[in-house]
């Protein structure tokens, strides 16, 4: 199939053309048409997929339809939830929506008021908004959603998890019953098939592929570590590899993106942090320095990574492996993009045992584990039971010091409990004067 077959309006199909694309991706291939047909779309693909364009795409059809109705609010409204997912789509619907006359804006948390209320108090046909913020200026009455016919959520889950359901909903039932909605997540079942039931009318599901499934074209790897110390001087042997050309390294906290990130530089590796007490400016900047080169590393926190589009990124290092296996897959997602080929390095400390249990139980295979010769780790890795062993009993499985004595240790919980409302305030994506533009 070609994109000439979906019957997209000829605007687009030549912007499209003109950015090398001839074949749509299978996740586009399979929501464009449905969602051309006005249905309402469950929808699911891995990152890097070209899902932003699947929904991107058949908006900007849309609007080649003048509206019949005399408004100056959106026609279409997409839901992300950071700022940095915001600036993507608002990038990709400029990009393929060039040669089409239109106006989109952004409203995002983590920026001034005042250029939004400029936004919303003139025509707009497309909003890209984080719920927070966007629920901000609805309960002061600046959002007008009279003719509004496409509500997009993207990344519904991440939503989810960072406590945006109930401003989600919100949102939703101030709108059009007649809209269409188009619901774009990494999972299709428990709470986002209960929203979707809420929300959206006899949807047409699209399942490309699980959360779970594999990364084919990303080479996981683990490294076991003794422990910060010994992280630290992993860490700086693999950032030796000619093969590393452009890098993300996550970590846990924001304190920890900066102290490492200026280590990183102190040995001569250009790096620079990213996270959600960066203001917009800082956090752009450091996004352009990686794609241009001026940096090779970018050392960044779960929250501000959410939809970070760099393409060349050959690697992705977990210094600190996330709290929640869903946020490993999406971490990892940020190489190995397009077809190309990355690796993803994860290092894990005795403690990490019961993170690194469930992300593997998650993705339903297990990281190979990996060791630099001079920086083998003492401490043996726990291993698993045999089959039929009692749960707490003595095993092979208990981690034992170098001279084959038992060290006993307690695991972390795992799971994710992030407060509800959590990124409203240090949301993602740009707004104002620099987010207004006509196609």
């Amino acid at each position: 199939m070609t994109f000439e077959k979906l019957t997209l309006h000829p605007s687009i199909l030549k912007a499209i053309s003109e950015s090398g694309y001839t074949v749509p991706t299978p996740i586009q291939a399979q929501a464009i048409p449905q969602a051309l047909e006005g249905h309402d779309l469950m929808a699911s693909a891995q990152t890097g997929t070209g899902k932003t364009a699947a929904f991107v795409l058949p908006s900007l059809h849309r609007l080649g339809t003048p509206s019949t109705k005399n408004s100056r609010g959106p026609r279409v409204l997409v839901l992300t939830p950071t700022r940095e997912l915001a600036n993507q789509v608002t990038a990709a619907a400029i990009k393929y929506g060039k040669h089409m006359r239109f106006r989109i804006g952004s409203v995002v948390g983590g920026m001034p008021y005042p250029p939004q209320m400029r936004l919303l108090s003139q025509p707009l046909d497309i909003l890209v908004a984080t719920p927070g913020r966007l629920l901000d200026h609805m309960e002061r009455g600046r959002i007008d959603y009279s003719r509004l016919e496409v509500l997009v959520l993207d990344e519904a889950d991440r939503m989810l998890d960072m406590g945006f359901i109930h401003a989600v909903e919100e949102i939703a039932a101030a709108t059009p019953a007649t809209r269409q909605t188009l619901l774009f997540s990494a999972t299709l079942e428990g709470n986002i098939a209960k929203l979707a039931s809420r929300l959206l009318k006899n949807p047409k599901r699209i399942q490309i592929a699980t959360q779970q499934e594999r990364h084919e074209n990303i080479e996981q790897r683990l490294h076991h570590v003794d422990d910060g110390a010994h992280k630290h001087r992993l860490l700086t042997h693999l950032l030796d590899d000619i093969n590393m050309d452009k890098a993300i390294v996550f970590t846990a906290t924001k304190r920890g993106a900066d102290r490492l990130a200026k280590t990183l530089h102190a040995k001569g590796h250009p790096a620079a942090a990213l996270h959600g007490d960066m203001n917009q400016n800082q956090r752009n900047r450091a996004i352009t320095n990686l794609r241009s080169g001026t940096v090779r590393l970018l050392v960044a926190t779960d929250v501000a990574a959410r939809g970070i589009d760099v393409s060349g990124i050959t690697h992705v290092i977990n210094f600190d492996l996330p709290k929640s296996a869903e946020d490993y897959v999406h971490r990892i997602g940020r190489t190995g993009r397009a077809g190309a080929k990355g690796i993803a390095i994860s290092f894990a400390a005795p403690d990490n045992f019961q993170q690194l249990r469930d992300i593997e139980r998650y993705t339903r295979q297990s990281i190979p584990a990996h060791v630099v010769p001079g920086l083998e780790p003492t401490i043996r890795p726990r291993q698993q039971a045999p089959s039929g062993h009692r749960r707490g009993g003595p095993s092979s499985h208990q981690p034992r010091r170098p001279d084959g004595a038992p060290r006993h240790f307690k695991g972390k919980n795992g799971a994710n409990h992030p407060r509800h409302g959590q990124g409203q305030r240090h949301g993602s994506g740009g707004a104002g004067r620099g987010a207004k533009t006509w196609g």
